[in-house]
Parts: structure tokens; sequence; C-alpha cells
């Protein structure tokens, strides 16, 4: 009996604005791991081929970089592109060049609308690539902007996912991409106002924090090693969105407020100019009023 075909799905990953955070966090990975993501067919019948990382590929140069527009001719509309940091606009792009044609370095923006208009789809990984990030905090010098500013700049409607945090937990993004594999684009509903899934960022931090009660019975924390509330020390758990306190970190080990620090809202599209100061309470028109109907 013939053994069934195999799906590739080829993923170019390219890197602007950003410090590697989000992609050393995702090779974190656990399980599966990253050498189960990258060799082996986690979904029976489906597999990935990252063709290009350039944190982990072997290969340099020319080569590599026209893997990029070849991927883009041979597997038109059926690639993942994933872009991780901020997408630079001033100066003509020049803070962030992938390659060169012509003995001319290539904008990351160049890259970003020619290979964002023709994938399958487009993942915005960590929240520079989502919402701009640290690179676009004020007074942003060189004009960054998150992957969706860039489609609806340039009229680019190629479905679009964000996966924001700073870096995102390894396991919204393999959640994401399994997700695609499994069933397809996200139906109606399945992301936020943001464009993130609803699976890791549908409740707030502040719903499942483990210090809560104190919070309600008014107990807060004076400095960071005090057991109570850290909303006072600048905890911003009650405006963030994702599943932090139930999923942990580091392989299930711990979490930022399990840890002692505050919530800094690393994953919310106001960080971090809004969000800021780390250690400063925010104010009270900025909380939701939890448990209303």
């Amino acid at each position: 009996m013939a053994k069934p075909k195999t799906q590739e799905y080829p993923v170019l990953w390219l890197q602007g604005g950003a410090c590697t955070g989000c992609s050393v966090s995702v090779l974190n990975s656990v399980s599966p791991s990253a050498k189960n993501i990258l060799i082996d067919e986690i979904i029976p019948g489906k597999h990935i081929n990252v063709r290009f990382h350039t944190t982990v590929m072997g290969g340099t140069g020319d080569s590599v970089v026209a893997e990029l527009e070849q991927t883009r001719e041979e597997a038109k509309g059926a690639y993942l592109l994933v872009v991780e940091g901020s997408v630079p606009l001033g100066a003509d792009g020049v803070y962030a060049v992938i390659g060169e044609r012509d003995d001319e370095g290539i904008p990351m923006l160049s890259w970003v609308k020619s290979l964002g208009q023709d994938a399958l789809a487009v993942i915005a990984v960590g929240t520079c690539a989502a919402f701009g990030g640290i690179p676009a905090g004020a007074p942003n010098p060189t004009e960054s902007a998150s992957v969706q500013q860039v489609f609806s700049a340039e009229g680019i409607d190629t479905p679009l996912i964000n996966v924001s945090g700073c870096a995102p937990h390894p396991a919204w993004f393999v959640g994401t991409v399994a997700s695609l594999l499994i069933q397809g684009l996200p139906m109606e509903g399945e992301l936020d106002e943001f464009r993130r899934p609803r699976a890791f960022y549908g409740q707030l931090i502040h719903e499942n924090c483990p210090r809560r009660a104190y919070f309600d019975e008014g107990k807060f924390a004076k400095k960071l090693s005090d057991p109570y509330c850290l909303y006072e020390v600048g905890c911003k758990g009650p405006v963030t969105h994702a599943d932090c306190p139930t999923r942990l970190w580091n392989n299930g080990v711990n979490w930022c407020v399990g840890s002692g620090a505050p919530c800094i809202g690393c994953v919310e599209p106001t960080f971090p100019d809004v969000v800021a100061p780390v250690y400063e309470k925010i104010t009270d028109e900025a909380l939701p009023n939890i448990g209303a109907e």
C-alpha cells in the first residue's frame, strides 16, 4: 500500500526591528520541541519546512536570500510568512535590511510587502511585529510600524494573526501553527479585536491570578517581596489579556507574578508607552469593572 503523501508548508521567517528574543522563546518549546517542529511530522500528513530563518539556518549570502524569492514563486498562496520584529519605515527602511540586490540592501519593508501579499497567512510573532512594540515606542526615530499597519497602508488583505508578547510564550506560537495545519485559517470569532487567538488571549491575567483574592480584599503589596496583590507596585494584570497564570512559563515552572514581579502588560497594543513605567500603579480609570454584568 502506497504511503500517503505528506503535505508540506514552507515557512519564511523574517526578522526586523527586534532583539531575537521571540525566536529564542519559540525555540525553547518543550512539547513539541524545536526539533520536533522543524524536522518531524507533528500533524499526521502535514509538515512545516522552515526555508528561511537567519538565526537558525546554516546558509548565508545570496543563495539563501534567493530562497525567499524562489519560495514566493513556487509556493505562491501556500507558504506561511512569519514576521518577528517591527518594520522600520524611516530613511527608506535602511534600519532593517535583509540581503542585497544590485549592491543595495533590501529593506525589511520590501520583503514584508512582497512576501506578505502572496502568503497563505502571516503570523506576526511578538509585540514588536504585532503592534510596533519597543522599537515603535516614543519618540520612534526609526518610524517603526507593525505588520498590520504596513498591510493597511499597502492594501494587503492576506490573513494576519498576531501572536503578541515580549517575548510570546512558545505554546502560543506552536498552538497557532498547529491550528492552521489542523483546521485551516481562523474562523469568525476565533481572533480578538487585535487579531490575537482568543484561545491564548481570551481572558485577563487578573481573572485567573492567584493573588486576585488579595485585590478583592484590598490587600496590596508595598514592595515586590510582599505576598499581596502587586497592583500598587505596577502590575498591569487587570488590563492584560493572556493565559500566563494558568499556562505558566519555562515548561510550567513559574510566571512573572509567581516569581514576585508585576505583569508588565507586554502582550497589549499599548506596550510599552501606555503601560509604563513598569513599577508604577496604573490609573484607576484604566481598570475594567471585573465581574460586572
